[in-house]
């Protein structure tokens, strides 16, 4: 057996994985990782079916042009900004990509990344791949989640190369208002910090809220790559299709090592995608869409020992379990996957250095069906 120092010996299989794979030896109920438990609408599936006649080769590096111009029309609708799509737009084959790509293409070995944790699990390990060393700053469970902003610019160095924001956020649910906005721009002018924003989830905020997206800082949309994904919006997150918005100055830089990457992403997603995005509806009644079923799933914890946290954004519901038991997060959580069979997400792992929290994670972009019967097993507890 041939051996060779791994490049990232301290990796294991994913908690998404490990989930989802229990879940599925056990039966369970999967409300652990992020997916939606439905199929995407009739008239997507009718798109992309008619678009896989004679759009089955590759597409440009950077993105089919008349999908990249209704991204920006998108953006311009419902931000209020306008782009020049053929410089500030890239399609990636999905966020995560995007995350990647952004990361590599702008740091390099000793640079220092800042990242809030609970974070996602993928912003870290691409840092390190880039030879770049992660900053974990912890928010706190009993302030909502907030960035404690005098912390950040307490940690902000001559090395600090970028800064990885996420709103809405995954795993909290928390949002960011136009205060927060205002407070990073602050922190950020006058440096070469640049802004790697996490916003596949733009378009599901509750209770009234707007998503206050870093493109709607002129500080900040000037340093910023801004990285979605239509998989989350349109239920299709098989089909791994995002985007990367920037600035032409970051956009060339950013396609430097896109090419290398994937090159291209699927085209007739694409051609489909950039149809059904002409329609605004079908991503503005998104935020109602999910916080029926927050609601929903919220309702039949009434009564119970179970907290729930509260959830602004995203399809995720936290709550926190220290009246039930003792156990650890992650021991908590394989046992419910085993003995009731409903799967969720241990906080711990989303953190450098886990504050100890009693709390898990919920997925409730799943049927109503299964949301209520998840539930009947849970108060059980």
């Amino acid at each position: 057996m041939i051996s060779f120092p791994s490049k990232q010996a301290q990796v294991q299989t994913t908690i998404f994985t490990k989930m989802s794979a229990l879940a599925a030896e056990h039966g369970a109920l999967n409300l652990s990782q992020g997916f939606p438990g439905f199929d995407c609408s009739e008239e997507l599936q009718a798109l992309l079916a008619f678009y896989s006649k004679g759009h089955n080769q590759y597409a440009p590096m950077a993105g089919v042009p008349v999908f990249k111009q209704s991204i920006a029309d998108k953006t311009s609708l419902f931000y209020g900004i306008d782009l020049d799509a053929s410089k500030e737009v890239t399609v990636v084959s999905g966020a995560t990509e995007a995350l990647f790509c952004a990361i590599h293409c702008c740091v390099f070995p000793g640079d220092e990344v800042i990242m809030f944790d609970p974070s996602y699990d993928a912003y870290d390990p691409a840092v390190r791949l880039a030879g770049g060393i992660p900053i974990h700053l912890s928010m706190d469970a009993k302030n909502g989640f907030q960035i404690d902003w005098e912390e950040l610019a307490r940690t902000i160095t001559p090395k600090t190369r970028a800064i990885m924001v996420n709103s809405p956020h995954n795993p909290t649910g928390s949002i960011w208002t136009e205060n927060d906005l205002e407070a990073l721009a602050e922190i950020v002018k006058g440096t070469n910090i640049l802004i790697i924003s996490d916003e596949v989830y733009e378009h599901i905020v509750f209770d009234g809220q707007k998503h206050y997206s870093v493109l709607l800082h002129p500080e900040l949309r000037q340093r910023s790559f801004v990285c979605g994904s239509f998989g989350k919006t349109y239920h299709i997150t098989g089909w791994k299709i995002g985007y990367c918005l920037a600035p032409e100055y970051l956009t060339k830089e950013f396609q430097k090592l896109h090419q290398w990457v994937t090159f291209s992403s699927a085209t007739p997603l694409q051609y489909a995608l950039s149809d059904y995005l002409k329609e605004p509806s079908h991503y503005l009644g998104l935020s109602d869409f999910y916080q029926r079923k927050r609601d929903l799933f919220a309702s039949a914890f009434e009564g119970s020992k179970w907290k729930l946290l509260p959830s602004h954004g995203s399809f995720f519901q936290c709550m926190d379990y220290q009246e039930i038991s003792d156990e650890k997060d992650v021991d908590l959580a394989e046992r419910l996957t085993k003995e009731i069979k409903v799967a969720s997400i241990p906080i711990s792992v989303f953190y450098e250095k886990a504050p100890g929290d009693t709390i898990l994670r919920f997925c409730f972009a799943k049927s109503d069906e299964v949301l209520l019967e998840a539930a009947h097993r849970l108060v059980q507890l």
